[in-house]
């Protein structure tokens, strides 16, 4: 699998970005990585590393986009930027795979210009995986779109369900729509037209499910608009933080807590894993004709390898091939820039 890495993206690059990429390609054998940016910087910056040089190669990009660029601006005058390439890339067919921990409004925007979506998704939504208390669940939207219809929660729902069945096998996932309580009467206008759509729509919907209830393993796919997707995962982000803080403050405080600490450690240590977000990677852009992952601008290197893995995995799988086929349509290529500014403009905010 050819991963092409935005070497450029990230608050930590080019660095600690090339640094995941060599850990990819030492752990996963079926890895290539084309890293994308600055070659001076690049050749630099890969002096300090021994790896397999068959399996690392570099693409210049002239143009870095920076966090204060929108969208639209980027991809009309930084035709050029390593995101762009990234993407390019895959469009040309000389990557299977597209990764950034760059501007995510400008990955998005630049995947959805440059692949296209596919022909009956509306918005395409970044889907990411969480833990729960029985294995994971995937969440959609976790921040593309924070205006939406009801129609599109339900492409949300078809979407996810295509690419749950795919990533983890399963046969039937169990589809829950995130609400203020389990009634089909809670919630606002939108909440309450999806429940009336998801309720015919084929999936096996399990109906609304609250914010209490996320991390419960009661659904695998649970669906909301991208506003409160975002919402959900960075409180979630931030509450696994604090509660490693708070604990290791209380363990600090007593006398007998190193004690205690050196039982509980592997304890520890096992739910950090499962709750570090740079255990997953980064986040897909489904419903877009290709791959491309969204990683987290603050991504370590572990997070950067995690998401040349899952990027790995869902070419390997066709994923979005497998969305196409379950929602009945091809790839659509009547897509514009003109399109992109006036209709997916909330889209774009990033």
């Amino acid at each position: 699998m050819r991963i092409a890495l935005d070497a450029m993206g990230g608050d930590f690059a080019p660095d600690v970005t090339i640094a995941g990429a060599l850990e990819a390609v030492r752990e996963y054998d079926d890895i290539h990585v084309i890293l994308i940016g600055d070659r001076q910087k690049i050749t630099e910056s890969l002096r300090n590393w021994r790896y397999p040089s068959e399996r690392i190669s570099i693409h210049h990009a002239s143009e870095v986009v920076e966090m204060h660029e929108s969208p639209t601006t980027a991809l009309r005058r930084k035709k050029d930027s390593s995101i762009r390439k990234a993407v390019d890339l895959v469009k040309s067919g000389e990557a299977d795979a597209a990764v950034s921990a760059g501007h995510s409004g400008v990955a998005m925007a630049t995947a959805l210009f440059v692949l296209g979506k596919l022909s009956n998704v509306d918005r395409p939504a970044i889907a990411t995986i969480m833990p729960s208390l029985t294995g994971y669940f995937l969440l959609i939207d976790a921040g593309a779109n924070v205006d939406c219809k009801p129609e599109n929660l339900l492409e949300f729902a078809h979407m996810g369900n295509a690419y749950y069945k795919a990533i983890f096998d399963i046969s039937s996932p169990r589809i829950a729509l995130l609400s203020i309580g389990e009634e089909d009467t809670k919630g606002n206008e939108l909440t309450k037209e999806a429940f009336k759509l998801l309720k015919n729509a084929g999936l096996n919907f399990t109906g609304n499910i609250e914010g209490k209830d996320i991390f419960s393993g009661n659904a695998d796919v649970i669906v909301c608009d991208g506003f409160i997707g975002n919402i959900v995962l960075k409180v979630s982000e931030g509450l696994a933080e604090t509660i490693m803080k708070m604990l290791k403050h209380e363990i600090a405080n007593v006398t007998t807590g190193k004690l205690g600490y050196m039982m509980i450690k592997p304890a520890i240590k096992n739910f950090r894993k499962r709750t570090d977000y740079s255990e997953y990677g980064g986040a897909p852009l489904l419903g877009i004709n290709g791959t491309c992952i969204i990683s987290h601008g603050r991504s370590s290197a572990r997070a950067i390898k995690n998401a040349i893995r899952v990027a790995g995995e869902m070419a390997k799988k066709k994923v979005h091939e497998i969305i196409a086929n379950a929602l009945h349509k091809g790839p659509n290529e009547n897509f514009s820039l003109k399109n992109l500014a006036k209709e997916d403009i909330s889209y774009v905010k990033g």
